[in-house]
C-alpha cells in the first residue's frame, strides 16, 4: 500500500559531484529533495519510482549505473542488495540515475522505475498511474513509497537549455499550487501541448501521480506539503510530499 508520495526534480546537479563549482548555490534544491526522500524512506524501504524517458519501460531493482555520461563516474544503484543486472553502466536514463542515487541517500532498500514518454496522452499517464495504484493496492500489507520525478519549463531564463516564454511563470505556477495543494484536477488538467512547447517534460510524470490518485480510495485524503518551487538556473524544479495519514 503506498500512504506517501514524494515529488521530486532530476538533474545532475543534485550530485554535488557533477556541480563542483556550484555545489552552494544548488544546495537549496538538493536539500530539499533530500528531505522529501528521507521522508519517503522512513514510511517505506522499497520505492516505486515514476519517471520520463523515450519510452514506456520498467527497469528493476537489480539494476545499476553512473552518472559517468553527465562528466563524472558517480556510481549507483537500485537496491540495497549486492550485486547488479542488467542496465549497468551510462544505460540507465536520467530519471533512474537520479532515484537511485536518492535511494542511497535516503536510506531505502530498493526502487523500482516505471518509465514513461515526454508526449505520453493524458489517458496513458492516468493508465500508468491506476496500474501502480492496484498492484500497490494487492499488496495491502506491503508499505511501498511512491516518487515521483519531473522537471518543469526549461524556459524561465535566456540561460541554457531554453529559452525565455511568458507562459512558463504561469504553468510552474499552476503546477506548484497543485502539488501544494495535492490538487488531483488541477494536475490532470495541464496541457501536453503546452508542456511540450515548454519543455516541461514532469507534465507525464505528474499525470502519472494524478492516475494514481485519482484511482485511490483516498482520493480526496492526501495532506501535501511544498518544499520547494522557484527556477533558480532557468529551469522548475518543484519538491512535494503527499501524506495520507
Amino acid at each position: 500500500m503506498i500512504t506517501r508520495i514524494a515529488v521530486v526534480p532530476h538533474p545532475p546537479l543534485l550530485v554535488p559531484e557533477l556541480v563542483p563549482g556550484a555545489v552552494e548555490s544548488t544546495a537549496p534544491v538538493r536539500d530539499a529533495c533530500l528531505d522529501a526522500a528521507r521522508g519517503l524512506a522512513r514510511a517505506a524501504r522499497s520505492w516505486i519510482a515514476v519517471g520520463v524517458a523515450q519510452r514506456f519501460s520498467t527497469i528493476g531493482p537489480a539494476s545499476c549505473g553512473t552518472f559517468a555520461g553527465f562528466g563524472v563516474d558517480v556510481p549507483v544503484a537500485l537496491s540495497s542488495r549486492d550485486g547488479c543486472g542488467t542496465g549497468t553502466g551510462t544505460e540507465l536514463p536520467l530519471p533512474a540515475l537520479v532515484a537511485g542515487w536518492l535511494r542511497e541517500r535516503a536510506g531505502a532498500e530498493s526502487v523500482r522505475v516505471e518509465l514513461v514518454p515526454a508526449d505520453a496522452t493524458v489517458a496513458d499517464c492516468v493508465a500508468v498511474g491506476r496500474r501502480i495504484a492496484a498492484s500497490s493496492a494487492a499488496a495491502a500489507d506491503a508499505e511501498v513509497g511512491l516518487l515521483v520525478l519531473g522537471d518543469g519549463s526549461t524556459r524561465h531564463s535566456s540561460a541554457p537549455p531554453g529559452w525565455p516564454d511568458e507562459r512558463a511563470a504561469a504553468f510552474d505556477a499552476t503546477v506548484g499550487a497543485a502539488l501544494a495543494a495535492a490538487d488531483v484536477r488541477a494536475l490532470l488538467e495541464l496541457d501536453p501541448v503546452l508542456a511540450a512547447e515548454l519543455q516541461a517534460q514532469g507534465r507525464a510524470a505528474w499525470q502519472v501521480l494524478a492516475g494514481f490518485a485519482e484511482a485511490g480510495t483516498r482520493a480526496s485524503g492526501w495532506r501535501a506539503r511544498l518544499l520547494y518551487s522557484e527556477a533558480p538556473f532557468g529551469v522548475a524544479y518543484h519538491v512535494a510530499t503527499w501524506e495520507c495519514p
